[in-house]
């Protein structure tokens, strides 16, 4: 048994987490995480939708005629750092003396070739002018000024891009300016999320990067509220300090720091299904921060949104009118049925195979409770080889079958069945997520009512030279999400633009 001391409990009530709560978490350290169960991949046909261009053209027109009517969000998670689309980068500085090798020699080495790609297309950059004039006439040659503008793109005392929010980075270099993500997700937030001339956008940020968001909404703002106009009403929110999980060693005890306090950590992008459970509307679009398009491209990605808006709209209009008509007292085994075959065939509900043998009450409990969720429509793109979560019928833990997105990290890599069920997936999950929250009377589910709390991850890492276990929260769009209604829709690549590393921004899909 645990027992946490005086100093124990009071850090715990500052952060705000209770001792059931730490003690859940020490207990799934014990028992372990099980992988998920990969039951078939969902294809086009078995749980994806792909739809023809005069049912997509069908889809957006009913978007557009219900939205004006309706409180449109966008939920945009954008507490990352940059620091990782840098690694290469920073791994580089570290590694290389111009004044000792030569590039050349470099590459041939270390075979670097992220680096040797970056410098080659340098030019293509959004910031490659601006780093030129600050570094001109400083380098001896041209492997002393590679070196240097790397440098200058990194260190604090140059433009310290390293420690950025990855929203407020230079993507797209436009004829007169460069526009960042956020400026990209105000521009797309006009075209799919406005009603009555108001866009509202909703980004979760970083603490240390609050005032830096405010700063750029300041800036460009304006000019994008002009170019579109549109209002836009743009709030923030960050992780909360009571969503950390607590670290244990290897003996599953907690992890204490050298000041005797007990080491929590960030709970991971599942932390944020508080902050989604906080916003209330009607229809809430959900797209990380880096995956943007230049201007030329925004339309088909606009257009892709509302086809998916129009698809939840439409189901959730039926599901609203079913939900109703179970809350009467005379409904017939005939209706229940109907409502059943919708569950199963609109809303890719499974039920158990006992269904059928239950009472008239067992049965309507049943589909109340199938029904009675949030709805979420998932825009799914062709795999083209990306690394992360794709659509997969699963197992769950009491043997029902369930639509899900997967993470690789959930699969049990070393049974060969499991691994080839991932590996030949023909669809991959973008994060372009339309939510629907409420009910039939308009009332805002609980979220967290909906998460499934065993499909966290554990992960071994290291603080001042020991070794530690840390807990990541249910990923969320994994196990935040795995007891809504789920619908995979087949969308356009070209709404799948993530910038991961910085020689993304060299693809053609980001010149603008």
């Amino acid at each position: 048994m645990i027992e946490f001391s005086s100093d124990d409990l009071k850090q715990l009530e500052e952060k705000g987490i209770s001792q059931e709560k730490v003690l859940s978490q020490i207990q799934t350290f014990k028992e372990g995480i099980p992988f998920v169960k990969l039951k078939k991949a969902a294809v086009v046909g078995d749980g994806i939708l792909r739809f023809s261009n005069e049912e997509q053209s069908d889809l957006i027109a009913y978007f557009e005629d219900a939205s004006e009517k309706l409180y449109l969000l966008k939920f945009v998670p954008a507490s990352g750092a940059a620091s990782r689309m840098f690694k290469a980068m920073f791994n580089f500085l570290d590694s290389y003396n111009a004044s000792n090798e030569s590039l050349s020699a470099y590459f041939g080495r270390t075979g670097d070739k992220a680096v040797q790609q970056f410098l080659e297309g340098k030019e293509s950059l959004p910031f490659y002018d601006l780093i030129m004039g600050r570094i001109s006439g400083k380098a001896e040659n041209a492997d002393e000024e590679s070196h240097l503008f790397v440098k200058e793109m990194l260190v604090e005392e140059g433009l310290n891009y390293g420690f950025y929010p990855k929203g407020l980075l230079p993507f797209h270099n436009y004829e007169t300016e460069s526009a960042t993500p956020f400026e990209e997700h105000l521009k797309e937030a006009a075209f799919y999320a406005k009603t009555n001339g108001n866009a509202n956008l909703h980004f979760t940020i970083s603490v240390q990067h609050n005032d830096m968001f405010k700063d750029e909404h300041a800036s460009s703002g304006p000019k994008v509220s002009e170019a579109t106009n549109t209002n836009f009403h743009v709030s923030y929110s960050n992780q909360k300090p009571s969503t950390d999980t607590i670290a244990v060693d290897l003996d599953n005890k907690p992890f204490k720091k050298e000041d005797g306090s007990i080491l929590f950590r960030p709970g991971g992008h599942g932390a944020l299904i508080e902050n989604l459970n906080e916003q209330n509307a009607d229809i809430i679009f959900i797209k990380n921060i880096d995956n943007v398009v230049v201007d030329e491209n925004l339309k088909a990605v606009g257009n892709s949104k509302k086809m998916l808006a129009g698809v939840l709209l439409k189901v959730q209009s039926k599901a609203f009118e079913y939900a109703a008509d179970l809350e009467k007292n005379n409904i017939s085994e005939e209706k229940l049925m109907d409502i059943k075959t919708f569950l199963e065939d609109e809303l890719n509900v499974r039920f158990p195979e006992d269904f059928g043998t239950l009472s008239f009450d067992g049965k309507l409990s049943a589909v109340k409770n199938k029904i009675n969720r949030p709805i979420r429509v998932c825009g799914m793109v062709k795999n083209e080889g990306e690394p992360g979560g794709g659509p997969f019928w699963i197992l769950d833990h009491d043997g029902g079958v369930s639509l899900q997105i997967v993470e690789s990290a959930q699969v049990d890599m070393s049974d060969s069945e499991q691994a080839s069920l991932l590996k030949n997936s023909t669809h991959f999950n973008p994060v372009d997520i339309i939510c629907g929250v409420k009910n039939h009377k308009g009332e805002k589910y609980d979220l967290l009512e909906f998460v499934d709390h065993k499909q966290g991850f554990i992960t071994g890492k290291t603080q001042a030279g020991k070794e530690l276990k840390a807990l990541e929260l249910p990923g969320l769009w994994n196990g935040a999400m795995a007891f809504w209604n789920t619908l995979f829709v087949e969308v356009p690549l070209v709404t799948f633009n993530p910038v991961k590393t910085v020689n993304d921004l060299l693809k053609p899909s980001h010149q603008a």
